[in-house]
């Protein structure tokens, strides 16, 4: 059994379905979100270029601050454009 953390101190934790995998990443877009932490974006930049190696189109987010959740705006347009995404936390 996997049991993940959830960091926004919920009094009652939400029960969430994990979202299935990928068959593959091949003719796939994944996006990749900055949240604004230091170094955040080497770690992208790196995983940019392994996603591309696998056949990935990779396209980059970035939030506005690391202080407050992604705009909403920011979040559909993830949504809507990608089959996934990797949020980087980096300090």
């Amino acid at each position: 059994m996997t049991i993940l953390l959830d960091p926004t101190s919920e009094r009652v934790p939400a029960a969430r379905e994990r979202a299935a995998r990928l068959a593959s990443i091949e003719g796939r877009t994944i996006g990749l979100l900055d949240i604004a932490k230091m170094r955040g974006d080497v770690f992208l930049d790196r995983l940019e270029e392994r996603l591309a190696e696998r056949g990935a189109k990779v396209l980059r987010f970035k939030k506005p601050t690391f202080t407050k959740p992604a705009p909403i705006d920011l979040r559909q347009e993830i949504a809507e454009r990608c089959d996934a995404v990797v949020e980087a936390l980096a300090d």
